[in-house]
């Protein structure tokens, strides 16, 4: 058990509500409250929201202790950049704020921390410091998302590698949602003697999540895309997919789950003009507990369509949508574009296509039309599903960080 820990973390808002983009919040409480003392979340709102404030919350004992905002006027010069500069960007401005607010959030208590986690570069250089000032004793460096090139052959790209394996080399340990992207910051230029540092410690299910139908009782012909709606997703692909689908199987419908109301617009009209627009159901964000579960549990198979795209971060970064997918027992389509994409489809949880509405409309097709291949998919997911748990990814994660330090 670790008495007290510090998290460091990063939110997007809207209207003043935390959405369901956020850097890990739900899991890290999930699991760690229950076992923990004392428990400091500083949520730090990215680019695109409103408001911009850092939230601060103790939980003492498993319960809300206190909560409140850092105000503007301790950063205002920052605060005022922040705003000019609220979009859907990387800016240096916020980068400072989040420096900032680590600081104020590690001495807005007296006692220090037995453990300090951040989430990105930037939380864990603060975190670091303030192990050098001994309000921490430990420190995590947890990335979910990496590229090698992820800002371009820039001199700003130079600093985000920098600053990643000086958090590789300082912190304590370093806990990346899947392994290749230990491999992107070799090709970047880590040194091996660092490597063992890293910790694999990838993205699982809640135990409500965790919800397998009998093939009988799934809705024939039914696929689900979940997710963001960002290009690089590929939510298009499969609206264009289900487009060519249908002619070979006519009553064919596509579930998307996720997205905002500026992102499904685009996506409906592209629906209308395919002639398909009855046949896309859009959700929108549902409540993860059961609306979303609900209906995956009834699709037939889970499309993960991402683009391959040079050096993009979906390449080094974990599908959590695949593992709910598999939480759901679906067969899963996918793009060999990460690398659980790629595993998934050697132990039989999916298949690989390429990132095109012909190839992916082919692989579904197959699947839905080959119920002995179909059956023996699902039932490999579901044990994958079972299998993948929150609880144990925590539980690995902490058993190795305490093998490293004693």
């Amino acid at each position: 058990m670790i008495d007290s820990i510090f998290f460091a973390t990063f939110s997007l808002y809207k209207n003043g509500r935390r959405m369901a983009v956020n850097g890990m919040i739900t899991q890290m409480l999930w699991y760690f409250l229950p076992r923990t003392k004392r428990f400091l979340l500083l949520d730090q709102p990215c680019p695109e929201s409103n408001p911009l404030h850092p939230v601060v919350e103790l939980y003492k004992d498993g319960k809300l202790s206190r909560k409140g905002v850092i105000s503007p006027l301790f950063y205002l010069p920052l605060y005022v950049l922040c705003k000019l500069q609220n979009t859907d960007k990387t800016h240096v401005s916020f980068k400072l704020r989040d420096l900032f607010s680590v600081f104020h959030a590690g001495f807005w208590t007296r006692e220090p921390y037995d453990l300090f986690i951040g989430m990105e570069a930037i939380n864990t250089i603060a975190g670091l410091l303030l192990k050098k000032l001994g309000k921490v004793k430990r420190v995590v460096y947890y990335v979910s998302e990496y590229s090698p090139r992820r800002y371009g052959q820039t001199f700003f790209n130079a600093v985000y590698i920098w600053m990643d394996q000086l958090c590789v080399r300082y912190a304590d340990a370093t806990w990346d949602t899947t392994p290749s992207i230990l491999e992107g910051r070799k090709e970047a230029g880590l040194p091996q003697e660092l490597a063992h540092k890293v910790v694999d410690v990838p993205n699982g299910v809640f135990p409500w999540q965790i919800r397998i139908q009998p093939i009988a009782k799934r809705m024939p012909d039914s696929i689900v895309f979940m997710g963001i709606l960002t290009s690089d997703m590929g939510a298009d692909l499969a609206i264009r997919a289900l487009s060519l689908l249908r002619k070979k199987r006519p009553k064919s419908v596509l579930h998307i789950i996720g997205g905002q109301r500026e992102d499904i617009v685009p996506l409906r009209k592209l629906a209308i003009k395919l002639g398909i627009g009855q046949s896309v159901i859009f959700h929108g964000f549902l409540d993860p507990k059961k609306e979303m579960t609900d209906i995956m549990s009834h699709c037939m198979v889970g499309i993960a369509p991402y683009r391959n795209i040079a050096y993009s971060r979906r390449r080094y970064g974990d599908p959590g949508k695949i593992r709910q997918y598999h939480a759901c027992g679906l067969a899963v389509v996918t793009t060999p574009v990460t690398w659980y994409g790629r595993y998934i489809a050697k132990v039989g949880g999916g298949v690989l296509a390429k990132d095109t509405p012909g190839d992916l409309t082919k692989k579904i097709a197959d699947l839905l039309s080959n119920r002995k291949k179909y059956q023996a998919m699902a039932h490999t997911a579901a044990n994958i599903g079972r299998a993948n748990t929150w609880e144990k990814t925590y539980q690995n994660a902490v058993r190795a960080l305490n093998a490293h330090l004693s």
